[in-house]
């Protein structure tokens, strides 16, 4: 019989051959993660060195093991992502925040059904419209320059709208799945970094909604496809303390001919929370969509030149001058708008003239019609 200083000699050669096989070290996973193979051998080298070294004459056969497969990794949640601070002295336009340089504007278009939500996404957008469709439902068309997501959806199709607010962007891109025969050739001659869906890289289908929800989109793969997309400028917002006046407000509803859009403010969370048709507008990260600013933009709701399923669209016309309604910290201003051409960004102006100064982070916009009823005839037509 060998002696134990033989038997551990023999040992140690083993384990270091097992060791330094080069499937192993390409594989480092194959012992870490409980490879059957490691297991077993060590197992069963233990075993021996242990008999050996009592005194064992006869050969010890090694208990066999029982592997059951490791519970599958869970998942994380993903979360909004954090609000970055740096001391640059460089402040995006969109959301009066501090950033270390101003990032390429990447626009989406996103459905606002019922099936579509909660949606995914918005919680980084700097800002966030709400633009009236067929049916009288709502789309929104998130805008997103200094936080990007890892995933944005369900992306839907464009508007004649879309092409009015896009213009103060200068050239963004705008990722989109579709539209009309009439106003594609629109959309192709106009300023902007065109991601549709069946041009570029970045969009794919999942597997726990039905068609046309279940489409979304790689935000980061997207602007790779957009390296010529202009950068974040002033459209006309401006931030800063909060203005004298105003009124003491809680909430504040925006009714369509389909859909009703509330705001409630919360001192809690210090952003004014989303409800859609009564419910809640959740995201599917978790939590409340909705943004410390909120403006309610009221104006003319005409029809689309383009037909959409056997009809004419609204049309929100954003270029002009009429009422709005500023929601932050609580309380509402009632300020003037003016956005004189599609190049132009919108001011907001209060009673003594004054630029409305917004609370930083993100910023809502509805387009709200001025005439309701007017608006409930274009949305049948």
């Amino acid at each position: 019989m060998r002696s134990s200083h033989e038997v551990v000699q023999a040992f140690t050669q083993r384990v270091r051959r097992l060791t330094s096989h080069p499937v192993l070290r390409r594989h480092p996973r194959m012992i870490i993660g409980g490879g059957v193979a490691a297991v077993v051998v060590t197992v069963s080298l233990t075993v021996s060195l242990i008999a050996a070294l009592a005194g064992s004459a006869a050969p010890v056969r090694p208990q066999a093991l029982t592997l059951r497969p490791l519970p599958p990794t869970p998942t994380a949640r993903p979360t909004p992502t954090p609000t970055a601070h740096h001391a640059t002295g460089l402040f995006d336009p969109f959301t009066g925040e501090p950033v270390r340089q101003l990032g390429r504007v990447l626009a989406v278009k996103i459905d606002n059904i019922a099936a579509a939500r909660p949606q995914t996404g918005l919680q980084s957008a700097d800002l966030v419209y709400i633009i009236p469709v067929e049916g009288g439902l709502t789309r929104f068309m998130a805008v997103f320059s200094s936080h990007i997501p890892s995933v944005i959806g369900p992306v839907r199709s464009a508007r004649q709208s879309d092409l009015d607010i896009l213009r103060q962007f200068g050239r963004p891109a705008f990722a989109w799945s579709g539209a009309t025969p009439h106003l594609v050739p629109f959309i192709e001659r106009a300023p902007l970094v065109d991601l549709y869906a069946l041009l570029v890289g970045g969009y794919y289908r999942v597997g726990f909604r039905a068609a046309p929800e279940n489409l979304y989109a790689n935000p980061r793969t997207l602007l790779r496809e957009a390296p010529h997309a202009s950068k974040a400028r002033d459209i006309g917002f401006r931030f800063g303390q909060l203005p004298a006046g105003g009124r003491a407000t809680t909430s504040m509803t925006v009714r369509y001919p389909a859909t009703t859009i509330t705001f409630r403010w919360s001192a809690r969370a210090g952003r004014w929370l989303l409800s859609m048709d009564g419910a809640p507008g959740q995201a599917a990260e978790g939590g409340q969509l909705g943004g410390p600013t909120v403006i309610i933009q009221y104006t003319r709701i005409a029809t689309s030149r383009f037909h959409e399923y056997g009809g004419r669209p609204p049309y929100a016309i954003s270029v002009g001058s009429g009422r709005a309604v500023i929601l932050r910290n609580g309380r509402a201003f009632t300020v003037h708008w003016s956005r004189p051409n599609l190049s132009s960004g919108t001011t907001f102006t209060l009673p003594d003239g004054k630029r409305m100064q917004f609370a930083r982070g993100q910023v809502w916009v509805v387009l709200a019609p001025d005439n309701h009823a007017s608006y409930l005839n274009a949305g049948t037509v």
